[in-house]
């Protein structure tokens, strides 16, 4: 099975996170995104990401097996939306090829899970800031396999954070202090040998959201000038051009392939 939880929030970061949305009770997520900015971020991150699957299990009863303690069963409505089809245009996708299906609740709780995951640091955004629970929403909402496995798992997973919350707290997620918040991510940030058996599935499921979240704030102009990433950015002067030694390899296989 494959171990999704790669990215790792240490005690220390987790004790050091500071929420831009979490500390309000009355909190809810307000999109500023349009459609069709979340649409072509949807498109880069769906050519760019690497999001396997739960712990690779290839059926639901696969994945039942390993749930222990509390869990919801929610019930989906399918989304019958069509697709982009075969060849999308991603630079002038159509305005709402399907319809968002997350409440406003559920991206309020979203927003709340990326900041924990993508905080604002100095100068730098937060994951909401950039929007990320809009490309979530987008993620989430897609009629194609992934997406659609991935809706059930998340869903489920924020359902069992609320759940937990009231278990612990009487309040939900969202409604907790940045405190007793944290508590319940420090139980589920890790998957490893020494995480509680009734903690190991939502783990992974945390470990899916800290992908999907960083995949996207990644893909943000935001997130890629944080990594220093250039983009299409000429070279200044003459380009150089190849070297002796690659024109002398080219020509020799070309040679070799009668050209």
């Amino acid at each position: 099975m494959n171990n999704l939880t790669d990215f790792k929030l240490s005690n220390a970061q987790l004790a050091n996170i500071n929420f831009a949305n979490a500390s309000s009770k009355a909190f809810q997520y307000k999109n500023a995104m349009t459609r069709r900015q979340s649409l072509k971020w949807f498109g880069i991150l769906s050519a760019t990401a690497v999001l396997p699957t739960i712990s690779g299990c290839s059926t639901l009863k696969d994945v039942q097996a390993l749930i222990v303690g509390h869990w919801p069963d929610i019930k989906l409505a399918p989304i019958t939306a069509k697709g982009y089809g075969k060849d999308p245009n991603l630079i002038l996708p159509p305005e709402s090829p399907w319809p968002l299906t997350l409440t406003t609740e559920q991206l309020s709780l979203v927003s709340v899970l990326s900041d924990i995951i993508c905080p604002r640091e100095g100068s730098v955004p937060s994951a909401t800031e950039v929007d990320v629970p809009a490309v979530i929403d987008e993620w989430v909402s897609a009629p194609y396999d992934m997406q659609q496995e991935h809706r059930l798992y998340l869903l489920s997973g924020l359902t069992w954070l609320d759940d937990e919350s009231q278990q612990r707290f009487k309040e939900k997620f969202v409604q907790l202090s940045n405190k007793q918040q944290l508590t319940i991510i420090d139980d589920i940030a890790y998957d490893n040998e020494d995480t509680p058996s009734e903690f190991r599935f939502i783990a992974q499921v945390f470990a899916l959201m800290n992908q999907l979240v960083l995949s996207a704030f990644f893909s943000s102009p935001e997130g890629a000038k944080d990594i220093g990433y250039m983009g299409n950015v000429a070279i200044a002067g003459d380009y150089p051009g190849p070297t002796e030694e690659a024109m002398e390899h080219l020509n020799q296989k070309l040679k070799e392939l009668g050209l």
